[in-house]
């Protein structure tokens, strides 16, 4: 016997994701403008700093093409061949969002280190304005974003590539104060190097999340050992085994179990209250509340026959 009902707290009353093309498609085309501008800049400017963060628009431009992609797929609805519809594409999207600033700090960081020894000649007056105009463009990009940051994996993501560029423009804005005060031209590998490093670690635990998704380890939050406490203490249930907890995306946590109960439950009709019991427990009484459930109820003798199934299989 099993049983499943509304997602999680990320998603409409009709059981949907929210809708967040729109803000992604403002976005999109501010993060396509500051490519082009910052692409200008770095050939009249040869800057490092401007180069980087010209990579990480570009970089940020085409997550945010993928994120609109996930966000109009993830509101298809679900069917007898996709079960879950595409809810998981906004995990792959953030997964792939997160590789590519993964590449793009690496290249940073090592041209970064090599320009430290030859440092090339950067005019400031250039690398100021245009760091100006990337910082502009990505707080008005930000403004856009930020209520809708925690909405699930692919606006967060798609919120931390709009972040970290604009903390990269203002690396190039104080390398080009910097080089024009001092003559230090090492200071664009220095901000080069610094957006590496507020690139990489975002973008390895942005990876270590999706990837637990999609290894569909246990929704982080939830210990399956409490659960099966909290399950073995409900009336007439004598055993839990076989207990899978899964995220399918943000905001859909489930979880499934075998839970062995008296025989008499399915001769005087109180089968039905242990499930609701049961899964009204697993609701509520956690951190994460697993909304989408699923309990297979059997009798000692079933669960015996499973083990010794499994043992000659």
């Amino acid at each position: 016997m099993g049983a499943g009902h509304e997602h999680g707290p990320a998603l409409t009353d009709e059981g949907m994701p929210g809708d967040y093309r729109r803000r992604l498609w403002i976005t999109f085309i501010i993060t396509a403008a500051i490519v082009t501008a910052q692409a200008v800049g770095s050939v009249i400017t040869g800057s490092l700093a401007l180069l980087t963060d010209t990579a990480h628009a570009v970089t940020d431009a085409s997550g945010l093409l993928v994120a609109l992609i996930a966000a109009t797929l993830m509101l298809r609805p679900a069917s007898a061949k996709r079960t879950w519809g595409f809810r998981r594409i906004e995990v792959i999207a953030a997964l792939a969002q997160a590789a590519l600033l993964l590449a793009v700090g690496t290249y940073a960081a090592i041209e970064g280190i090599r320009r430290l020894f030859e440092p090339p000649e950067v005019p400031a007056g250039e690398l100021l304005v245009f760091g100006i105009i990337g910082l502009a463009a990505n707080i008005i990009a930000i403004v856009v974003l930020a209520s809708s940051r925690g909405a699930n994996f692919n606006m967060r993501a798609a919120f931390l590539e709009v972040l970290n560029d604009a903390l990269g423009s203002l690396g190039v804005i104080v390398a080009a104060v910097v080089i024009a005060t001092t003559g230090f031209q090492q200071a664009d590998a220095l901000a080069g190097i610094l957006i590496a490093a507020l690139i990489v670690p975002r973008a390895f635990v942005l990876m270590r999340e999706t990837g637990a998704v999609l290894m569909e380890f246990t929704p982080k939050g939830l210990d399956l050992e409490d659960v099966r406490a909290h399950i073995l203490r409900q009336k007439y249930v004598v055993d839990v085994h076989d207990i899978h907890a899964s995220t399918v995306a943000t905001g859909l946590p489930t979880l499934s179990a075998h839970v062995v109960v008296k025989d008499e439950c399915f001769e005087d009709g109180h089968a039905m209250q242990v499930l609701s019991d049961v899964r009204e427990c697993v609701a509520e009484h956690f951190d994460v509340a697993v909304t989408h459930s699923t309990f297979q109820l059997e009798t000692e003798q079933v669960k015996d026959g499973e083990s010794a199934s499994t043992r000659h299989a």
